[in-house]
């Protein structure tokens, strides 16, 4: 039986929706494991699924393996093919003699990411999975709105954003940031000194904060899951990074923003100000005659 329609409730209506085809005792399980975190809208066939993600919005699909067989493949690949900014997830809660092909046929199908909950460690697994994926709808809203802001900026500095919120989640230092881009931390550093603009660092805290606020919006999730999603050492260094960006607690930042609300103070504070110079800026290339462009 599907799940009931979401009502006027508004928390069940910030907690994101998933779809699912699972045997009867992973609904349960499901259902258990995501309280507060995500609200699953169970289907008994992948036909259903499809027809589902048509008509409604899901932030992910999960497909459990024990529920595929040779008929259900070509609805996984057009569930993919059709829907590929919906992740999809296949899930694993027991062997059969045909698991190890299922499996292999889903990952032909595109079906990238494989949860295997016959540990409790599983579920932990299942929820950073959903979480990730959670954080990347805000950085792909991040990244149409900035390059929008900088329609005709290089390459270079379009590359520049697409790192800090591709990666931004797991990027903690401006080192790892650094690396990502193939630039030494100093010159990255003293290219956004030349061209006058707020220092990189900076760029990179408020982009995580972006993937913060957003993560916050799941009532469910405590502070102290944020900061481990967000690879912080720990809460108190979260909380200790908030006040040195915003200059508030934790508590006081998850009532004030929302994923949208931190991304347009991203925008206030970082782009619109120096929109003109980062429409010239490439901190992938920089040379003495750019540099003189970059003056104000």
């Amino acid at each position: 039986m599907d799940s009931p329609r979401l009502d006027d409730n508004p928390i069940e209506t910030i907690v994101p929706r998933i779809t699912t085809v699972l045997t009867p005792d992973e609904r349960l399980r499901v259902d258990a494991a995501g309280q507060g975190i995500y609200r699953a809208w169970h289907r008994e066939t992948l036909s259903d699924a499809l027809r589902d993600l048509r008509d409604h919005r899901a932030a992910a699909v999960l497909v459990s393996i024990a529920r595929c067989d040779a008929h259900d493949i070509p609805n996984v690949a057009r569930v993919v093919r059709e829907f590929p900014r919906v992740p999809a997830v296949a899930l694993l809660s027991s062997m059969s003699a045909q698991t190890a092909q299922t499996v292999l046929v889903l990952g032909r199908c595109g079906v990238r990411t494989l949860v295997d909950v016959r540990e409790p460690r599983g579920w932990q697994q299942l929820r950073s999975v959903l979480l990730h994926d959670q954080a990347t709808e805000i950085h792909r809203v991040a990244l149409a709105r900035v390059a929008a802001d900088l329609v005709g900026a290089p390459e270079g500095c379009h590359r520049f954003f697409r790192a800090l919120f591709e990666e931004g989640a797991e990027t903690r230092t401006i080192q790892e940031l650094s690396a990502a881009l193939g630039v030494i931390p100093s010159t990255l550093m003293s290219r956004f000194v030349r061209a006058s603009l707020p220092a990189p660092k900076l760029f990179l805290s408020m982009a995580r904060l972006v993937c913060a606020a957003r993560l916050f919006e799941n009532p469910g999730l405590s502070v102290t899951l944020v900061a481990n999603e967000l690879d912080y050492s720990s809460p108190q260094a979260f909380g200790r990074h908030l006040r040195s960006i915003l200059g508030m607690t934790a508590l006081e930042f998850r009532d004030r923003y929302d994923g949208e609300g931190m991304l347009q103070r991203f925008r206030d504070e970082l782009i619109l100000p120096n929109v003109q110079r980062l429409r010239r800026f490439d901190p992938l290339r920089v040379d003495a005659a750019q540099r003189s462009r970059y003056e104000p």
